[in-house]
């Protein structure tokens, strides 16, 4: 039996140095190969203006060569922040949402901070506890995108985490900032497009809470000013694509006969598309049977064989005020609440048309 002339110190040594090597890198290393204190190694990390140009390119020449990676944990207990945005959504499937968070994610990152999501559709208590949550994984602020399940929690967290609600108006509480969209002057440029084109029988199919009532009253506003209330009608739906389709479906029965709306505009272009597919059940073709606009101007609204006129919210712009906003908000507090509206364009393209003559009797 072959023995190994290997001593045990030996063995045990380069048993310690193969297991040292394993280890990543730490700041005592980067520290020790650069030749300064791991006091001024932290300088270098937080950016510090009082270290010398040569010692911060030591240190960074020792972290390039070492492949140093900063614990954030270790970080956020230090500087007590996590870097971390919570972003509480109602529900991830609407293509608006999309644009917004893109809106939000560029001037987030430009300052270091991430976003983490939570969807309030996927978990109902959320709006009860998202407020615990997001508290406990110590983010730095939050950014409520669209219309809680249920707003009560959101007081709470205010108090304790700088704010800002996106695409919604409301709740109004002392330090929250808000940024919208300007609904009701959004839903009265839909509306007036559909008056100048002609239409006098014109539907609204409504959404629900704070947004789809403002979105009804620039409806109504519009309709009322020009003196056609009394054949306008408005149908509840509840912004989904079978809401839309469902309340369409009422609107432009047959047997409405002469009375059938010869335009609609929707609460937003979800439940458009919606209307196009009880249209197209019904053997209507739009526009030149039926005149349509959506809201929100999402991906949807270009689709090229939907093409779908549209009022555009300036999503990505709320988007992007919103997280002005809440970075200002990090800085001071306390400061007053700021409320911002973003003023809506209508998007033209190829779902609206004059009404067909009336045939003679």
């Amino acid at each position: 039996m072959e023995r190994s002339n290997e001593r045990p110190q030996e063995r045990s040594h380069e048993r310690s140095h193969e297991r040292s090597q394993e280890r990543p890198p730490t700041i005592r290393g980067v520290a020790e190969r650069a030749g300064v204190s791991k006091s001024l190694v932290s300088l270098v990390l937080q950016g510090s203006p009082r270290v010398s140009e040569a010692k911060r390119r030591a240190v960074l020449d020792a972290i390039d060569a070492l492949g140093y990676r900063p614990n954030a944990a270790a970080r956020s207990l230090v500087a007590r922040r996590t870097h971390t945005v919570g972003v509480l959504l109602n529900d991830m499937r609407n293509p608006w949402f999309v644009e917004v968070l893109d809106g939000l994610n560029s001037p987030l990152q430009a300052h270091g901070l991430r976003m983490l999501m939570a969807d309030g559709r996927l978990d109902r208590r959320a709006g009860q506890d998202f407020a615990r949550t997001f508290q406990e994984l110590r983010v730095d602020g939050i950014v409520v995108v669209g219309t809680l399940p249920d707003p009560d929690g959101l007081a709470e967290v205010a108090e304790r985490l700088p704010t800002v609600i996106a695409g919604n108006h409301e709740p109004r509480l002392p330090h929250v900032d808000i940024v919208a969209n300007d609904d009701e002057r959004g839903a009265r440029l839909a509306t007036e497009h559909l008056i100048t084109l002609g239409h006098r029988r014109l539907a609204h199919i409504a959404g629900q809470g704070v947004v789809g009532a403002l979105r009804r009253r620039g409806f109504e506003a519009a309709v009322r000013d020009h003196g056609w209330e009394d054949t306008a009608v408005v149908a509840n739906g509840d912004g989904t694509e079978e809401g839309g389709y469902r309340a369409a479906v009422r609107l432009l029965n047959p047997a409405r006969g002469a009375e059938r709306p010869t335009a609609v505009f929707a609460f937003n272009d979800i439940s458009a598309i919606g209307v196009l597919s009880a249209a197209q059940e019904l053997g209507l073709d739009v526009p030149a049977d039926l005149s349509l606009v959506g809201y929100d101007n999402t991906y949807l609204a270009r689709i090229r064989h939907l093409w779908l006129n549209s009022v555009n919210n300036a999503s990505h712009e709320v988007g992007r005020r919103a997280a002005r906003c809440l970075l200002d908000r990090m800085d001071r507090p306390t400061a007053p609440a700021d409320r911002q509206l973003v003023a809506p364009e209508l998007e033209i393209r190829g779902s609206t048309a004059p009404p067909r003559p009336a045939r003679p009797v």
